[in-house]
């Protein structure tokens, strides 16, 4: 099993729990990595690269144990990216550290609308001078909110907010607002943006795969019943 951030996280996330986390389609045997059913498992087909661009993916109580969470993709394609919990009243000390490190150029991914007036807001990634740190606040679209209002520790670092002109191929939970997209998918669009081509190509294809095979375990679909009759 190849160690990242996200399963360290899940995995001190599931020790402090009091009682089992029970995720829509839990009497399903899943892979404990990728959390796919595991005749879909897709951990074999895992390619990490590398990429100029960084991530820190701010994640939202139980979003780490999540099947559909799509946060911890990125971390498959790019091992380096960093994960912590959210807390508006403790952030993680080393989430404070990652934020104020002197060699990168962080900044929260996340709609201009939403920004202070006087807020510095970035349309493009850079290309130019220290790697970006694009900090995603992964949750739902009513937790993110919450932790870009209520995370003050970000409150002086420029806003990334990135333009998709491609509509979202998610499908795996209700979309708040039509427009919105799923983590990996605005990750994957930075990533090409920021010229990291290799690993935006990567992420999207890893995404997709990811979409698929979450989409044909799921009871109703198609593939799983075709299996099903052939079992009959």
């Amino acid at each position: 099993m190849t160690e990242n951030a996200v399963l360290r996280l899940r995995a001190e996330r599931l020790a402090r729990a009091t009682r089992p986390f029970l995720a829509r389609g839990n009497r399903i045997l899943r892979c404990q990595r990728c959390l796919l059913p595991t005749q879909n498992c897709l951990c074999a087909t895992l390619k990490p690269g590398q990429a100029r661009s960084r991530f820190c993916l701010v994640m939202f109580d139980t979003e780490p144990m999540k099947p559909s969470n799509t946060g911890r993709l990125i971390a498959d394609i790019l091992p380096e990216t960093q994960a912590f919990g959210w807390s508006r009243t403790q952030p993680d000390p080393s989430l404070l550290d990652a934020v104020k490190n002197p060699e990168i150029q962080p900044m929260v991914v996340f709609p201009q609308s939403y920004a202070d007036a006087d807020r510095a807001v970035l349309t493009t990634p850079p290309r130019s001078g220290k790697p970006p740190l694009f900090i995603m606040l992964d949750g739902t679209w009513t937790e993110a909110r919450k932790m870009f209002r209520k995370s003050p520790w970000l409150d002086a670092l420029p806003v990334m907010s990135l333009t998709l002109t491609k509509p979202s191929n998610y499908q795996l939970r209700e979309a708040h607002a039509e427009g919105q997209h799923c983590t990996a998918e605005v990750a994957a669009e930075l990533l090409m943006q920021a010229g990291d081509t290799a690993a935006g190509i990567a992420l999207s294809q890893h995404f997709d795969l990811f979409r698929q095979r979450y989409l044909a375990g799921k009871p109703h679909s198609p593939a799983l019943s075709t299996r099903e009759e052939n079992n009959c």
